[in-house]
């Protein structure tokens, strides 16, 4: 790993922390004020994560003046902290724009239904550690 990849994962470590901070804030602040169970919070970041990453993107990349470390600040640092599903919808556009249909439909099932299999799964292990612990 050279001197500027290192210098790379400074700059998503710093994105992902400021990215992640502002996700629970918001995310917090809006479920907050709601008077609903439905996580509303999170579908507002998760939206507005996948707007902010469509624009920074396509701009960055398309902008010779982002520089190289502003741009994984940005993408992967900020928006990967703020909203992982932010770069699952990139991803996903990205295939539709490139005309490969099949593999983008085939990314959103395998990604949706292979999470909550995934998600299922750490419950239940989780629940089954916890079926032999003594509680104290």
């Amino acid at each position: 790993m050279t001197r500027h990849d290192l210098l790379l994962v400074g700059y998503v470590a710093a994105g992902g922390a400021l990215g992640s901070a502002t996700r629970y804030l918001l995310g917090t602040a809006i479920q907050e004020r709601t008077t609903t169970s439905f996580p509303v919070g999170t579908l507002v970041i998760n939206v507005s994560g996948s707007l902010l990453l469509g624009f920074v993107a396509r701009y960055a990349f398309g902008a010779a003046t982002v520089s190289p470390e502003i741009r994984v600040f940005l993408t992967t640092g900020f928006c990967g902290g703020y909203t992982t599903f932010s770069a699952f919808s990139y991803e996903t556009v990205r295939l539709f724009e490139e005309g490969d249909h099949g593999r983008a439909l085939l990314y959103v099932a395998l990604s949706v239904v292979l999470s909550i299999v995934g998600m299922w799964l750490g419950f239940s292990l989780a629940r089954a550690l916890l079926g032999t612990r003594e509680v104290v």
